[in-house]
């Protein structure tokens, strides 16, 4: 490992390595859209039983993303990075060769746990980019998330569409292969580390806490309200227990004292509200787009034709990353997050009375996109300009942990309004047009909301460039 250790950086390899290995990871989050409604009958199992393999990859990600993160910062970055990207290739291979559910399952969760890929990314960039590149690469990296969603759908529709579904998951291993490869002679491994030990009663205690809610913001609708409401219950009271835990200990997993920083707290509470914000698209547009043209109101296209619509706005979000990181350089990331938001709420406004041709579709995707990439790109650079440089990893994989959770509220909130406010298609209820537009129309108020929140967010001052300014506790480690 010494030789690898020792690799130096470069900017120009290492910005486009990270970025695709973000890019990778995220694609897991559409791989099996294609294959969702079909999954009954190929793994022999109850449509409740397979939303397991969407519920086990969201779970397992929420667990994964904090802890790597922390051991990211006590034992190497570059290390957990290539222990994430380890995990995706072998969640791959075991779902590539399953055919029944519970494999499946396993193999979804272990590509699940590689969540935590992009927070190791941008926070190996704060590491080892010069002052002048880290604002636009770490817009990049945090793009990537959007960006690898939107690119993904099609990508898995064409191959559902023309091979055997198991191609999904090889491709998926072979992508996995070829970054883990890149990241191995690319990357170097960082040399800001805390050490210590690692808090494992920390760690399980999260995630016990983190489990149980979000099985209750994702499968409560389809659960007793007893065993919902007992699981928010033990959830909470285990968050609270755990909090009281984390603060009297000297090497937390979670150093919650950084955490409720006022600029750390609000950009956290802005990234859950406006991930709820911006998952709305997913769930809204490709059910408009599949519908049949005979509700009146669908556009009776087919998934591979409802993947490309979406991906010009996984390209709007690329493209718009260098913009944020040069609005965050000039007027600082607060301005940029506030214009994100906004972006996105005007995207959804337009989404309500702009829903009855393709077309339509494309541009409210795209501004939605462009939203995104502006606000996106500004979450690491707030979020690293208030921690220390040896919590980076563990700020940056939180932050994304707020963003799972509010995609996941997002789903769950949508999946009530669309599963009440339905119309009757022959023998069947199909989502009215009614509800789809309420969701556009809390999309847009729930971007909003993001942007009085962020409002809050104290301006600080920039450095040259428009790195991060460090924040003064950070100045005892840069000596």
């Amino acid at each position: 490992m010494s030789q690898f250790a020792a690799i130096r950086p470069r900017p120009n390899v290492v910005v486009p390595v990270l970025a695709l290995g973000g890019v990778v990871v995220s694609l897991m989050q559409t791989l099996v859209i294609p294959l969702l409604p079909t999954f009954p009958a190929l793994l022999g199992a109850s449509v409740a039983d397979t939303s397991w393999v969407i519920t086990s990859t969201l779970l397992a990600g929420a667990v994964a993303t904090p802890v790597v993160g922390r051991l990211g910062d006590m034992y190497g970055k570059r290390r957990m990075l290539l222990l994430s990207l380890g995990l995706l290739v072998l969640g791959s291979i075991v779902a590539a060769l399953s055919d029944t559910l519970i494999p499946m399952v396993a193999g979804r969760a272990l590509q699940g746990a590689a969540a935590a890929v992009i927070p190791l990314g941008i926070s190996i960039m704060r590491d080892e980019l010069p002052v002048e590149r880290l604002g636009s690469a770490t817009a990049v990296m945090s793009a990537s998330l959007g960006v690898g969603g939107a690119l993904g759908l099609p990508a898995a529709a064409f191959l559902a569409e023309n091979t055997d579904w198991h191609m999904l998951f090889w491709t998926s291993a072979g992508l996995g292969v070829v970054v883990f490869a890149l990241v191995l002679t690319c990357v170097p491994e960082s040399s800001v580390r805390t050490g210590g030990r690692f808090d494992l009663v920390g760690a399980v205690g999260l995630s016990v806490a983190l489990v149980c809610l979000l099985l209750a913001i994702s499968k409560g609708a389809d659960w007793e309200a007893g065993l919902t409401f007992g699981l928010y219950g033990v959830g909470i009271l285990v968050l609270l227990v755990w909090g009281w835990f984390e603060l009297r200990i000297r090497q937390p997993l979670v150093d919650l004292r950084t955490t409720a920083r006022r600029q750390v707290l609000l950009t956290n509470l802005t990234s859950i509200v406006f991930a709820f914000a911006m998952f709305a698209m997913s769930l809204v547009l490709p059910q408009i787009l599949q519908l049949p043209k005979a509700t009146g109101y669908g556009l009776g296209q087919t998934m591979l034709v409802t993947g490309l619509v979406l991906v010009p706005s996984g390209l709007v979000m690329m493209a718009t990353a260098p913009v944020s990181a040069r609005i965050s350089r000039v007027h600082g990331p607060k301005v940029t997050l506030m214009a994100g938001a906004v972006v996105v709420a005007a995207g959804y406004g337009l989404g309500v009375v702009l829903m009855s041709a393709v077309w339509q579709l494309v541009l409210v995707s795209a501004l939605i996109g462009a939203g995104i990439g502006l606000a996106y790109g500004a979450m690491p650079a707030l979020i690293m300009s208030a921690v220390p440089l040896s919590e980076t990893a563990a700020a940056n994989s939180l932050n994304t942990l707020m963003r799972s959770i509010g995609t996941s509220v997002s789903s769950a909130v949508a999946g009530v309004i669309l599963a009440h406010l339905t119309v009757s298609f022959g023998p069947t209820q199909v989502p009215s047009q009614t509800g789809f537009r309420l969701i556009m129309a809390i999309g847009s108020a729930t971007a909003l909301a993001a942007l009085a929140i962020a409002a809050f967010i104290p301006s600080r001052p920039r450095e040259r460039d428009g790195a991060p300014a460090v924040p003064k506790d950070n100045l005892a480690t840069l000596r």
